[in-house]
């Protein structure tokens, strides 16, 4: 089957997403762990995350020495400098996770996690934003 009709095939498929968790998270954890311990339920262990994962950033904040190549480089301006500081300001929410941060830092002061759940409604909530 050529390109073409791979993608009038699946142009036509019902959309397979899985659901986000969350949503589904029991009321009471107790409830949860009694429903499993009789069977009504079945936990499903956390998929491994590959080598290599390019997830949320870290930023150590003593290591870095205020160069600026990391906000130089970012493609999408997730990372802003702070003058007074001397110091990166990183906004998640804008990151398009390319590590060219990370691979630039003369001061390995970025790395890529393996933390992926990353949904929030609010995209400048504390924990999407790194100083």
């Amino acid at each position: 089957m050529g390109i073409v009709g791979i993608i009038l095939k699946q142009l036509f498929l019902k959309p397979a997403t899985n659901k986000f968790p969350a949503k589904y998270a029991p009321a009471s954890i107790i409830q949860f762990l009694d429903k499993v311990t009789k069977g009504e339920l079945k936990l499903i262990p956390p998929i491994p995350v590959p080598p290599q994962f390019r997830g949320k950033i870290a930023y150590d904040r003593e290591k870095c020495s205020g160069c600026k190549l990391c906000v130089k480089i970012c493609p999408t301006r997730a990372i802003e400098f702070i003058p007074e500081e001397k110091k990166v300001k990183i906004f998640i929410s804008r990151c398009c996770f390319c590590a060219q941060c990370v691979e630039i830092c003369p001061v390995d002061a970025l790395a890529m996690t393996d933390e992926f759940l990353l949904s929030t409604y609010d995209k400048y909530a504390d924990d999407l934003i790194l100083q």
